[in-house]
């Protein structure tokens, strides 16, 4: 069984979306996927409903601090039946091709690529260039670089075995200011693991495809903050650690 577990801060309308496109790629005809929302203090709560397919719920982990995403991801981890994970945040778009290449792995830990795409309000996938801009997609990258953007530590497929033998995510570190290292941390362990042989590292050329809402640094402007018709949680990532936030794109 595949276990897709993705931390919710706030976001109702986000996770409106998300769990139409869930309903469109079938997820309720798929016994060998179970999707978890971890709901880490949101207000109001996310609850479980009686539409829902019965291999998706709301898991609550009643924490307000700001920022403890990686505590989100090891109690879906714990919670989950899966012997791999699907990890990503909720700004990640997972496509069907995505999952099944994820239902289908055997190896140690499967990292994506990333390209822009937006979930309109019906669940429905688009990479329209006008839709990508009206969404905030800064104008000024399109000619060079179109939809593509650089992979990120965030979002993979792993083995559960090999997630826990790493340590999962560290949980110390949320009481420092954004970015806290958590990611980083958890692909140097990675490395480290492929370097003493524990793991394979699958080849960068045969990565599947993730898609990512603009927001952020990527947006026109540059605003580390930059949120899109409020989709996303308000927490700021202005702090004098946040790299992009000392050097804004233009």
């Amino acid at each position: 069984m595949l276990s897709v577990i993705v931390p919710v801060l706030n976001s109702h309308e986000i996770v409106r979306r998300q769990l139409c496109h869930w309903m469109r790629m079938g997820l309720q005809s798929l016994p060998d996927v179970e999707v978890i929302y971890v709901d880490d203090g949101s207000d109001p709560p996310h609850e479980n409903r009686d539409w829902n397919p019965k291999n998706f719920q709301f898991i609550q982990t009643h924490d307000t601090r700001p920022w403890t995403w990686a505590l989100a991801r090891n109690r879906g981890a714990k919670e989950a039946r899966g012997d791999y994970y699907l990890m990503t945040d909720l700004d990640y778009i997972i496509s069907r091709e995505l999952l099944d290449r994820c239902i289908a792995f055997r190896g140690d830990k499967l990292r994506f690529r990333r390209e822009f795409g937006v979930l309109l309000e019906d669940g429905t996938f688009t990479q329209d260039m006008q839709t990508l801009i009206h969404y905030g997609l800064n104008p000024g990258r399109v000619p060079t670089r179109g939809v593509a953007m650089p992979p990120h530590p965030n979002n993979f497929c792993i083995k559960k075995d090999v997630f826990w033998a790493m340590g999962g995510y560290r949980e110390d570190l949320f009481m420092k200011p954004y970015p806290q290292g958590e990611d980083r941390h958890f692909k140097a362990v990675w490395h480290k693991f492929v370097m003493e042989g524990k793991a394979k590292e699958e080849p960068a050329d045969d990565r599947p495809m993730i898609y990512m809402f603009p927001n952020g640094q990527f947006c026109a402007g540059g605003d580390v903050d930059t949120n899109p018709f409020g989709l996303f949680h308000t927490l700021t990532r202005k702090t004098d650690q946040n790299y992009w936030y000392l050097n804004p794109r233009r």
